[in-house]
């Protein structure tokens, strides 16, 4: 027998349609842990509720930690002193059942198309993306991944590239179609240095064949006024500083619902902030933000002063703040947010990983 048919697999899971691996997940209500049974067809939603409406387009959010995750390691292993009580959580409440734990930041888009078929959109490919594929894709019965998009070329945006080929069908040829893949040209010089068994188109006399994920690179433009198209749904990239020797990118996308989405930032260009900004571009419908420490400043990120006052000063209907540290209690935090937004007359919370957002995109 193969060794491939003597192990359970992404793809395996993925193709089924059986969801009574799903076990027990957590369903989030406000300011407490309430463990149920996750039925088939039911989904965990932003106000804690849950949905049987799998029709619709959705935002999912398989990570909302920083590069180095939440639990922090460090933090947990340490002798000085005891773990913090976030990350204490993760040695007794499973990832599932505990909104405090957070795998990179990464967004997949259920996107449906005006025929009613769906494409799946992946932003960022990190470090813990097997982990989320097996724990969130077959909880919102996501199948494949029809294209990616990638914010930036560190490690937690792109160390999960290589297991792209899970979420392909099986060739030991790799006579498959490639997954298309945008990037920015600072991206792809980096990742053909990082991974050039991933970039090279063809291979040189006497190479075996070996199974890599099917990937076509496609170059985009750091530019606001350069959209591109991943299957089928328009995107506009954001330029934003990632410290001030590095620009990221965010994306702008959505025709009925305005949609932002900005990893990791620490500074916006004028162009940029003009694009997203109510009194500029035109009010954002969602607003993802960066945020990674409750205080200070950080040189690479925006922590939680920043984010809110770049709230404030865009303006969008609502946010989701992802990218957060040990530091964040999502039940705590989310409490404080609540008294926030109904001062600033804005509705913000922290995301979570598993979360899916309904929106008409």
């Amino acid at each position: 027998v193969p060794l491939r048919r003597r192990h359970p697999s992404v793809t395996c899971l993925l193709s089924t349609r059986d969801s009574s691996f799903a076990g027990i997940f957590q369903i989030y209500t406000e300011g407490e842990i309430l463990i149920a049974p996750m039925m088939d067809g039911l989904i965990t939603t932003e106000n804690g509720s849950v949905s049987s409406d799998r029709d619709g387009s959705a935002l999912i959010f398989l990570g909302t930690g920083c590069s180095s995750a939440v639990p922090n390691a460090m933090c947990l292993i340490q002798q000085s002193e005891s773990p913090c009580y976030v990350c204490s959580q993760s040695l007794s409440i499973p990832p599932e059942r505990n909104p405090n734990y957070r795998g990179n930041t990464s967004l997949l888009i259920d996107y449906r198309q005006s025929d009613g078929k769906h494409k799946y959109i992946q932003i960022d490919v990190g470090k813990t993306f097997r982990e989320q594929v097996l724990r969130w894709f077959t909880l919102h019965k996501i199948p494949q991944v029809d294209s990616i998009i990638l914010t930036h070329e560190h490690a937690d945006a792109v160390l999960g590239l290589d297991d792209i080929r899970s979420v392909q069908p099986f060739s030991p040829t790799n006579d498959i179609d490639p997954t298309p893949i945008f990037v920015s040209q600072y991206a792809m010089d980096s990742l053909a240095v990082k991974f050039p068994y991933l970039v090279q188109k063809k291979l040189k006399e006497g190479q075996e064949v070996r199974r890599v994920a099917q990937l076509d690179w496609r170059v985009i433009e750091e530019d606001c006024e350069k959209p591109f198209v991943a299957s089928d749904l328009s995107f506009t990239p954001l330029p934003v500083m990632h410290g001030e020797d590095y620009v990221c990118l965010g994306f702008l996308f959505g025709e009925k619902s305005r949609v932002a989405y900005i990893s990791d930032v620490s500074r916006f260009p004028p162009s940029t902030e003009y694009v997203i900004s109510k009194s500029g571009g035109g009010q954002l419908d969602l607003l993802i933000l960066d945020t990674l420490y409750k205080t200070g400043s950080h040189n690479t990120h925006l922590c939680f002063p920043q984010t809110l006052d770049t709230i404030k000063r865009l303006s969008p209907k609502r946010a989701l703040l992802i990218g957060m540290t040990h530091e964040f209690d999502h039940h705590k935090d989310n409490e404080f947010l609540e008294e926030w937004s109904k001062r600033e007359g804005i509705s913000v919370k922290l995301a979570h990983d598993g979360l899916r957002v309904p929106i008409d995109l």
